[in-house]
């Protein structure tokens, strides 16, 4: 097995094409022309149902060149906070840790887990605690932050956070089923990523 490891690992490579990113949304939506004419032959007064392609706006291309801007679209269930706004970075909390995107990322996916979410524009730094969500970052320079809930850091009461992460300690402590222990960590997660907001 070894001897064929070198054959192997010496081979002429065969270069590969660049493949497309699932972000990337054709300019019209590709017709399934198979199922089309099926469609037409069973119901032929009906139009033939729309894929969700048929209402997504394509994206703009990859560029060739890195622009110099990150666009940014962060969005709450309730709200969008950021609609294509360009900055220069956005730092996030992501599960892994903090990763701090700047245009021309490479692709990613990036689960959010509590913690504080810069934005920078030029020497102005907005910063925001987000509880959990996703990032998906694009190839094209665009960033789509989705969090569960959000509130800008300004707007934080210290002593309402030392407050609740007194009461959820106690929880915590006295919890005595599986689910009342869940619910007590959750409070004594999301309070103490707040107080390390905070703090520091």
């Amino acid at each position: 097995m070894f001897r064929r490891a070198t054959t192997l690992l010496t081979r002429s490579t065969i270069p590969l094409r660049a493949r497309p990113f699932s972000t990337d949304v054709a300019e019209t939506a590709p017709a399934d022309s198979t199922f089309t004419d099926a469609w037409k032959k069973v119901v032929p007064h009906i139009d033939p149902p729309k894929t969700p392609l048929t209402f997504m706006k394509p994206r703009p291309a990859t560029p060739s060149s890195i622009p110099t801007k990150l666009t940014v679209n962060f969005v709450l269930p309730y709200a969008s906070e950021l609609s294509a706004k360009e900055v220069d970075m956005v730092i996030i909390p992501a599960s892994t840790g903090h990763m701090g995107v700047l245009p021309g990322h490479v692709a990613t996916i990036a689960e959010l887990k509590p913690g504080v979410m810069s934005v920078h524009e030029g020497t102005d730094v907005t910063k925001y605690f987000v509880s959990s969500g996703f990032a998906f970052i694009h190839a094209n320079s665009i960033a789509d932050i989705i969090a569960v809930e959000a509130v800008p850091l300004d707007r934080v009461d210290a002593s309402l956070v030392q407050k609740g992460l007194a009461e959820f300690n106690q929880k915590l402590n006295s919890a005595s089923t599986d689910l009342e222990k869940a619910e007590a960590q959750i409070g004594v997660d999301v309070h103490s990523a707040l107080n390390s907001a905070l703090t520091g």
